[in-house]
Order: structure tokens, then C-alpha cells, then sequence
């Protein structure tokens, strides 16, 4: 202390910068805070590019953070990328040109992680306590609700629908044509949410973006300033109807709103009464604060080593999102307890780090949840729900790293004839093949799916490794399995892997 550290949020309707000083002191002492209105969403849904005209202005505006970075002597920075670059088919490009002209180097990150980092900011700003909430990030392409506690994210889903993808959706040429808020709220009222999202107890409703902090300035302009708006569902679906019923011109000068903002305002909040009325709820809570703020908190976490997010995070996150899969939960969770524990004892034998550890948990908590599909190949059905899949603190590389590891639980070991595995990088593979080989032996582990071996412990012997077990039974299709799933482990450190009872190593 005192560290300097900024945030960098590139997305679909603006690019956000946020630095800070951190000092100890709450709230941080902020440096520079600054907004350029670059929409690089622009055409991104209908042509699958970010144009080269939101292309130049994006390095352009990053240029000056890039300047501003240096200026100001911060010493850690995140810039991250969100819907647009997400979903842009030259994002590759666009990263590279980015990284080479403004030396930043941007990370595109998924819904769930933008969730994860907006759900930091709320919790700084409102007590959250015990209690379950819905929150929603409303961003220019994309939707994320969750359902949160002052702790964590207990499930998230993301859906395409935001508020710059509707607007070029249903008025293309920029001029809104008529009729233009019923055809929106029609669409919007194809949203489903899954019953666990509609039918929870929770305590509010919590909104985020900078289309409801528009909203709750019009709809709640009386509540304290620094504290969280409440804007009661009555006062906004008026401002709502009063606002589609002006052309962006006079929202501009009417309501003092940003031309960027006036032309997505009108989907925003028709998305946001309509989420209010699904989810059954009174009035919205707009706490203030989002993916930048949220990166601030990640960063300080970090850096003063406050809290790392662990093992035990990533199994709760997996395990949400398995959930969606109806998977078996107690095995799979167990599974993933038993590779972590050979994992840590064979940390000189693998060589691999706490990266590694992760990708390892996710998958084996994730193993089965091909099951949903079909029994069948259900490994090979593991690898493709993951790949599409999203998990908090995990980049679009990683995931796929995640689903190649669990496709290769059961049946055969990695191969160049699998696409898949084809595609990772050398480094990449080795990585697999070295997972792969532990939780093939976790699951062999729990055979029977009874959780009976808890603990372990690993006795090097001249044949090899030696599982001990409390277990004073014998153990028998635990036996048979692992002998049938070591043929990795044995292929990729050559030595065997074999189990044997606490007496029976004893006895050796």
C-alpha cells in the first residue's frame, strides 16, 4: 500500500476506464475516470465484424488509456472485452491490432465471468448478508441473471438480448420505425427463465448498467446521492412509455441523456419492466457500479492477498452449472475431491501449477454431465455441453481445456485422432494428457458412486505409486477399475498406479 490499479472495460456500447488508488482506505481514492463513446457493437450482430470504423475509434480511445496508464504510475491493470469483441468473428485481429498499436493486451471474457466481477462491485455497495438476490447485468449485446448471496453466485445464464443487439435488430438504419416499443417488447417477451430463477425466495431485485443508472436518475431522482436508487416498477414503466413515445432527439434534449444512450434506452428498460414483472418483483435496487468496479475489488483482493479464489470455488461453481444438467452431484463432487488430493501429492511428479488445479476440478466435477444427453458416449457429450459452457474466473481457452480433460474420464486416452485434442497447442496437450492420467484414477476411485474413500495417501514403491486408503475392506471393483483406468497414468509418467487397503500397505 498504496497500490495503483485501473480497470479497462471494452464494451459492446462504450469503452470504460476506472484508476484507482488503493490505500486501505474504502472507497478507494479514485484517479481518473473516464468514458469514450465508442459503440464497437456496431454491425457486430448482423455481420458477424466489428467494423474497421469502431476498430480505429476503439484504438484510438485505448491509445489514451494506454497514456493515461503511464501517466498516472499504476502499477496492475485488467482490460477485458466484452459481447461484441465476445462474439466478432475478427476478434483475433482486432486484439492483435490493439495490442501492437496501444501495447494493452485485452482479455475477451464470458457472461459468467462478467457476472462474477459485477456481483464484487454490488456487494460493495449494498449488504447483502445471507439472503438470496436476483441481480441482472444488462450490457449493449448481452443479458446475465443470477442468483447471488453476499459470498457468491449460486447460478448465472446469459442470454443474447441486449440492448444495442435489439436496436440494430428492429431499427437498422438507426431511424426507429413505427411501432417500434411494441415490436421490442414482444421480443423481449419471448424470454424464458429456468423455473429455479422464477420461483426462487429471494430478497430483491438488484440491477446494473448504465442504462438503469440512466433510468433510476429519471424515475428516482430524489434518493441520496452515493447510496443505492430504488426505483419502484410503477415509476418505471411511466418513464418507460414517456420515453418511447419521444424520437432520440428529444430523449437527448429532454432528459439530458447522452445520444449513445437515448437510442438504447427504450430497449433497456422495456427489458428491465418486463424481467420485473416475470420475476414478480415491486421495485428495482440499482446499487451503481459494474464490470470495472468489479475488477478494482479483484485486483485489491489479489494483490493485498486478501482471497484468492480456490479449489472449493470452482467445485460450487461447477457444480451450479451441472445442476443444469440434473448430473449426479455427490459423485461428481467427489470425484473431484479425490483428483485435487492426487493432484497435491503428485505436484513433483506432474510438474503443473495451480492453473492446472482448476482446470482439473472443474472437469471432474463436470465429467458425467454428458449423461443428459445419452448414456452413451456420454463423455464424449461431457466434452461438447462444457466447451459451449461458461464458468466464473475461466477464459473461453481454458474451458476447452476443461472439456478435453473430462472427455477422457473413460474409454480412451487422448489421441491426434480426436479433433478435439488436434486443436489444442502442443503445451496445451501434454496438459491434457497429464490430467487426464488423474481423473481417470479419481473416478476409478468411486466405482460404485458410495463416496467410501474419502482420504488418500500415496506410498512410492518400487512398482510404483501406491494408493492407501482408510478402507479396511477389500475393495475389489475399486481394484478392478483403476487397473482398468491407470493405462494413462502408466503411459504418460511411466509407473504404475495400484490401491490397496491401510493393512495391506502396511504389511508392504
Amino acid at each position: 500500500m498504496p497500490l495503483r490499479v485501473a480497470a479497462v472495460d471494452v464494451g459492446t456500447n462504450a469503452i470504460r476506464f476506472l484508476a484507482v488508488e488503493l490505500d486501505g482506505e474504502v472507497p478507494a481514492r479514485t484517479l481518473s475516470d473516464k468514458r469514450f463513446p465508442v459503440r464497437i457493437g456496431h454491425g457486430v450482430y448482423s455481420t458477424g465484424h466489428i467494423s474497421p470504423d469502431a476498430a480505429s475509434a476503439a484504438v484510438e480511445s485505448l491509445t489514451t488509456v494506454a497514456a493515461s496508464l503511464k501517466e498516472l504510475g499504476v502499477e496492475k491493470y485488467r482490460a477485458v472485452a466484452t459481447s461484441a469483441v465476445r462474439e466478432s468473428s475478427d476478434r483475433r485481429r482486432f486484439l492483435r491490432s490493439v495490442r501492437e498499436r496501444t501495447g494493452l493486451v485485452v482479455e475477451v471474457i464470458s457472461g459468467a465471468e462478467e457476472m462474477r466481477l459485477v456481483h464484487k462491485a454490488v456487494r460493495r455497495r449494498l449488504l447483502l448478508g445471507p439472503d438470496r438476490w436476483i441481480l441482472v447485468e444488462l450490457g449493449g449485446g448481452s443479458l446475465e441473471v443470477a442468483l447471488v448471496d453476499a459470498d457468491k453466485v449460486h447460478w448465472c445464464e446469459t442470454r443474447a438480448m441486449g440492448a444495442v443487439r435489439l436496436r440494430e435488430l428492429f431499427a437498422p438504419g438507426g431511424t426507429e420505425p413505427r411501432g417500434f416499443s411494441r415490436i421490442v417488447a414482444e421480443y423481449v417477451g419471448s424470454l424464458r427463465l429456468p423455473p429455479h430463477a422464477r420461483e426462487a425466495k429471494t430478497r430483491g431485485f438488484i440491477a446494473t448498467g448504465g442504462n438503469i443508472e440512466a433510468l433510476a436518475r429519471l424515475a428516482a431522482p430524489a434518493h441520496d446521492a452515493g447510496a443505492p436508487a430504488r426505483i419502484p416498477l410503477p415509476a418505471l414503466r411511466k418513464i418507460t412509455e414517456e420515453l418511447a413515445k419521444l424520437p432520440v432527439a428529444e430523449r437527448t434534449r429532454f432528459y439530458d441523456l447522452k445520444p449513445d444512450r437515448a437510442d438504447v434506452i427504450v430497449p433497456a428498460a422495456l427489458m428491465y419492466v418486463y424481467l420485473a414483472e416475470l420475476l414478480h418483483a415491486e421495485e428495482l435496487i440499482v446499487p451503481g457500479g459494474g464490470i470495472r468496479e468489479g475488477i478494482i475489488e479483484d485486483l485489491g483482493e489479489k494483490l493485498t492477498a486478501r482471497r484468492e479464489p480456490g479449489v472449493d470455488d470452482v467445485i460450487e461453481d461447477a457444480a451450479a452449472l451441472g445442476r443444469k444438467f440434473s448430473f449426479e452431484e455427490g459423485h461428481s463432487v467427489h470425484v473431484a475431491r479425490l483428483a485435487v488430493q492426487l493432484f497435491d501429492q503428485l505436484s513433483s511428479l506432474h510438474g503443473l501449477g495451480r492453473r492446472e488445479r482448476r482446470i482439473l476440478a472443474a472437469a471432474a466435477v463436470l465429467h458425467d454431465i454428458g449423461d443428459f444427453v445419452s448414456l452413451k458416449s456420454h463423455h464424449k457429450h461431457s466434452a461438447y455441453l462444457i466447451a459451449r459452457s461458461e464458468l466464473p474466473g475461466f477464459t473461453s481457452t481454458e474451458m476447452f481445456l476443461v472439456a478435453n480433460v473430462a472427455r477422457y474420464h473413460r474409454k480412451g486416452g487422448p489421441s491426434l485422432a480426436h479433433p478435439q485434442f488436434v486443436l489444442l497447442s502442443p503445451a496445451d496437450r501434454d496438459r491434457v494428457r497429464r490430467l487426464a492420467a488423474l481423473i481417470r484414477i479419481a473416478d476409478a476411485l468411486d466405482r460404485e458412486h458410495r463416496g467410501r474413500i474419502r482420504r488418500i495417501s500415496l506410498l512410492l514403491r518400487d512398482s510404483g505409486f501406491v494408493i492407501t486408503t482408510g478402507e479396511k475392506d477389500d475393495l475389489l471393483l475399486e481394484r478392478w477399475a483403476l487397473e482398468k483406468k491407470s493405462d494413462v497414468f502408466r503411459k504418460v509418467f511411466g509407473v504404475d498406479m495400484t490401491l490397496a487397503a491401510s493393512s495391506e500397505a502396511a504389511d508392504g
